[in-house]
């Protein structure tokens, strides 16, 4: 006899979960893949994946390891737990112990436990990741959106939040999700502007989860952590993904201050019922990686110029077209403004960013990501997320290691050892110019 119920998606999916839908950027990065293992040439620039190779030694010690197939500690290894504090304690002058850290299978899964776990409203800001509202809504939160601006360089201010808080009855306790350097600006905030940022959060109930995933990848190596300036409210997530190229090695982490041990232990127990415990070849693999400190450093160093000078490739020649953005200052992306051809469009009937993209996918093949509501933006706005890694990484790394670190990169060293994103903005451009001709 047949089940007798409706299996539609309206009646077996939560009501909150209405507009949810699958992770944008990754969706994105599936079908753009297909097109090119099919033959397409592509410049792919919707998807921040890491171009490099592993460092030195890595996927050796990945083997060493790979005969240990015993459950580990929920939380991870101590061992791991105190390289991963020794890591910050290096580079962001914070101190904490292996008890404050957790691991987990991507720093994703762990900020998507801490919401599930977290007894109060949510606010996110936007332009945001695009993972950061569904987990919202997953969790069964109400995401509060703190909308910032490309005037301010897409930052939050103390006053904007002092202004977003007064228009909103909400919770005494809030959660921040707080990303820095931002994924899709590239922008980034000093320490003043932190410090300013945290007497807001103290004086008004907010709890910060950082995502510092882009920390180590700071192009001026001046970066301020927020728990530097915030240690008793700073959530600390970050993982081995980006900086150290290892996202398909899936391991993440949070470091809780002591003064929030009841979160951290919500979400270790939350952890347990759910991934138990990272892969245990990845955690010993990755507590010699972390306590090779000079590879580190080396490695960190050739990648994070590499970026910065692709970066400032991707800002000078899209602005000096008329199109705005804010120049990068870590990370992968940058978040182009195109409002300068917003006429030109408009007389082809293309009125949004997502029929922008497409336009110019098809006219270019050059494959974007609309800003739009996936971003947290209007529609309507023209804005874009362009990841700067489409090239041979590994070819570019070898060019820089050659050089030195005390050899600065050459300044056509895009053009002849990054040439996929070279191109690619060249066509992006000459689009551009096309259109402003017309």
């Amino acid at each position: 006899m047949a089940l007798q119920i409706d299996i539609g998606r309206k009646s077996l999916v939560r009501d909150t979960l209405e507009n949810y839908s699958a992770a944008s950027n990754l969706m994105h990065n599936e079908r753009v893949r297909e097109l090119m293992a099919a033959g397409d040439t592509i410049y792919h620039f919707g998807f921040g994946q890491a171009p490099f190779p592993l460092m030195d030694k890595a996927a050796d010690r990945l083997r060493k390891f790979a005969d240990r197939s015993a459950y580990l500690p929920v939380a991870g290894i101590k061992e791991l737990r105190d390289a991963i504090c020794d890591f910050h304690k290096l580079h962001d002058d914070i101190d904490r112990s292996a008890d404050d850290v957790i691991v987990g299978p991507g720093s994703k899964e762990l900020i998507f436990l801490l919401m599930n776990i977290f007894h109060g409203d949510v606010l996110v800001i936007s332009p945001s990741w695009t993972s950061y509202k569904p987990q919202v809504q997953l969790s069964g939160h109400k995401p509060h959106v703190i909308t910032a601006c490309q005037a301010d360089d897409w930052k939050i201010t103390p006053q904007l939040v002092k202004n977003f808080l007064q228009t909103r009855d909400l919770s005494p306790v809030k959660l921040l999700i707080f990303n820095n350097p931002d994924n899709p600006t590239g922008t980034m905030y000093n320490k003043p502007e932190l410090e300013a940022l945290s007497e807001v959060f103290r004086s008004n109930g907010i709890l910060v989860l950082a995502d510092e995933i882009y920390a180590r990848l700071t192009y001026g190596g001046n970066f301020t952590s927020m728990a530097k300036v915030y240690p008793e409210g700073t959530i600390l997530c970050s993982g081995m993904s980006k900086w150290a190229s290892m996202g398909g090695w899936r391991l993440g982490y949070h470091i809780y201050p002591p003064g929030l041990a009841a979160l951290k232990e919500a979400v270790r127990s939350a952890a347990s019922h759910t991934y138990t415990s990272v892969a245990a070849p990845m955690q010993y693999a990755m507590t010699e990686v972390l306590q090779d400190t000079e590879t580190c450093r080396q490695y960190q160093q050739h990648t994070t110029r590499i970026m910065a000078a692709v970066a400032k490739y991707c800002h000078s020649e899209l602005t000096a077209v008329g199109v705005t953005a804010v120049q990068p200052k870590g990370g992968y992306y940058i978040f182009p403004n195109f409002e300068v051809i917003r006429e030109q469009l408009r007389r082809r009937d293309v009125t949004s960013c997502e029929q922008m993209v497409n336009t110019i996918f098809c006219e270019t093949a050059v494959s974007l990501m609309a800003g739009g509501p996936g971003f947290l933006r209007p529609e309507d706005e023209l804005t874009v997320r362009l990841c700067f890694v489409h090239f041979d990484g590994a070819k570019a790394l070898a060019e820089s290691e050659r050089l030195g670190l005390e050899r600065p990169l050459p300044d056509n060293f895009v053009h002849t050892h990054c040439t996929t994103v070279y191109e690619g903005i060249q066509r992006l451009v000459d689009w551009v110019k096309k259109l402003l001709s017309e």
